[in-house]
């Protein structure tokens, strides 16, 4: 099993469940996931109604934040610990971004949040419905994509440290634009194979703890998702 998430890797599912009562399921890894979603949320809304409280939490939760997802994804059986604690941190860095872009643009917030549950619902049902078949040349091209945006910004970032910046990509302007779109659709179509590999974990029995991590790969794709809506929302409010 492959996917471009990073924390659904090959080797996720290696591990088996002795009794079959203790393995992974779907309905299990959804209601996790729906759990993380609230404790995002809860953080995120703290946040959001203080506002001023973001200059002493936003570096600590942000590193914070990097270290729980480094410790989930290579002790994934402290998965049932981690991942909510890294809902918690994400929550935070979540809500300060979107407290100061709603300020900017108002209405925004509730507009990215719609299309991130709404993009989230539609390619679930797609990839049930088996109109996306999730190939092996599905997931090398999706791995590939993904990879190279990472790649992308990454080097962005560098350059940003010397007073580089790459005006087309991050402007409003029709390039800009248009690579945003790029970026939201890969990031949408990284949620199924996110369902993809969920479900083959399931089906392989894997031990009970990879539901937690299931659920806390799933959020990694939602919450990039939903920046990249936020992102791509943005520029259009400016143009």
């Amino acid at each position: 099993m492959r996917t471009s998430n990073p924390v659904l890797n090959d080797h996720a599912f290696d591990a088996q469940a002795l009794d079959p009562a203790q393995a992974m399921t779907i309905q299990g890894t959804v209601n996790k996931t729906i759990l993380l979603l609230v404790l995002v949320a809860m953080s995120a809304y703290g946040i959001w109604n203080n506002p001023a409280g973001l200059s002493a939490w936003f570096w600590p939760a942000l590193i914070g934040g990097f270290i729980m997802a480094m410790v989930t994804v290579f002790k994934k059986e402290w998965a049932p610990v981690t991942a909510p604690i890294y809902a918690l941190l994400e929550g935070v860095i979540l809500g300060g971004i979107s407290v100061f872009t709603e300020r900017a643009y108002p209405g925004i917030v509730g507009q990215a949040v719609g299309l991130t549950f709404g993009t989230l619902f539609a390619l679930l049902l797609v990839y049930k419905s088996g109109l996306i078949r999730v190939t092996d040349n599905f997931r090398m091209g999706l791995f590939a994509a993904t990879g190279g945006i990472a790649l992308f910004y990454f080097v962005s970032f560098i350059l940003s440290f010397f007073g580089v910046r790459i005006p087309m990509i991050y402007s409003s302007g029709i390039f800009g634009i248009g690579f945003s779109v790029v970026v939201v659709i890969i990031a949408a179509l990284n949620l199924v194979l996110d369902f993809d590999f969920i479900e083959q974990g399931s089906r392989a029995g894997a031990p009970k703890y990879m539901e937690w991590y299931g659920a806390f790969g799933l959020l990694v794709t939602l919450v990039w998702l939903y920046l990249e809506i936020l992102r791509l929302l943005t520029k259009l409010r400016e143009r």
